[in-house]
C-alpha cells in the first residue's frame, strides 16, 4: 500500500496509527502542504485526489481511497484484527461519536485551508487566528473531557477509533500551545496511547518527511 501523507497532517496521522495497529506495511509518499504554496495543489496530485488533501491511500489493488475515517473503516473491515470499532451497536455508536466530535467538529475548523483563508482572504492577524484555533479546540475538548471514561483508553481497555482520532488532535493542540490543564482525562488517554509502539511510530517527528 502507498500512503500520501504530510508529517503534520492530523488526518494522515490517524491513518498512520491505524496502519500500524493493523500491522500493515506501507510506503509513504510525502505531500508537503506548505512549501511552494502547497504541493497538494500540483496537477499530478490533484489527478489523484481532486479535493487536494491528504491522506490518500492506494491499496495493493490500485484503488484510491480518500478521507481518513473512510480509509480507517476500510482497514477495519478488511483487516478485522485488532478491531477499532466494537461489535455492539451502542458501543460502536459511542466510539464513532467521539471520533466524529474530533474529526468533524474540531479539526475542520482548524485545518490548513480555513486558517489560510482567515489570513489571506480575511486579512486576520496571526494573534486573531491563534485565538480562533484555541477557541474551537477548547470548546471541543470540554465536551470530549466530559464524555471520556478512560480505562486507560478513550472507551475502555481496548484501543478504538476514538483514540486514533484523539492523539493527533492533542498533538496539534500542544504544538499550537493550547492549554490542557483542564483536561486530565484527555491527557491521560493520550499518554496511554503513546506508550504503544503503533502510536509512537506514527508521530510526526518519526516520519520520513519530518522537518
Amino acid at each position: 500500500m502507498k500512503l500520501f501523507s504530510y508529517f503534520r497532517s492530523s488526518a494522515a496521522y490517524r491513518v498512520r496509527i491505524a496502519l500500524n495497529l493493523k500491522g500493515i506495511a506501507y510506503e509513504t509518499a510525502p505531500v508537503h502542504l506548505v512549501k511552494d504554496g502547497g504541493h497538494n495543489k500540483r496537477p499530478e496530485f490533484r489527478a489523484i485526489n481532486p479535493q487536494m488533501r491528504v491522506p490518500v491511500l492506494v491499496t495493493s489493488a490500485g484503488d484510491i481511497l480518500i478521507q481518513s475515517l473512510a480509509i480507517i473503516e476500510y482497514l477495519d473491515e478488511t483487516r478485522p484484527s485488532p478491531a477499532l470499532l466494537p461489535k455492539d451497536p451502542i458501543a460502536r455508536a459511542k466510539v464513532r461519536a467521539l471520533a466524529e466530535l474530533i474529526a468533524c467538529d474540531i479539526h475542520p475548523l482548524n485545518n490548513t485551508s480555513p486558517l489560510r483563508y482567515l489570513k489571506n482572504e480575511m486579512s486576520q492577524e496571526q494573534a486573531a487566528i491563534d485565538t480562533w484555533y484555541h477557541h474551537w479546540v477548547l470548546a471541543g475538548f470540554e465536551a470530549l473531557e466530559a464524555l471520556l471514561k478512560p480505562s486507560p483508553y478513550a472507551c475502555g481497555s481496548q484501543v478504538t477509533l476514538a483514540d486514533v482520532c484523539l492523539v493527533p488532535q492533542v498533538y496539534n493542540a500542544r504544538r499550537l500551545k493550547v492549554p490542557l490543564e483542564k483536561f486530565p482525562k484527555i491527557v491521560g488517554v493520550d499518554s496511554a496511547c503513546l506508550a504503544l509502539p503503533a502510536f509512537a511510530q506514527a508521530r510526526p517527528e518519526n516520519q520520513p518527511d519530518a522537518e
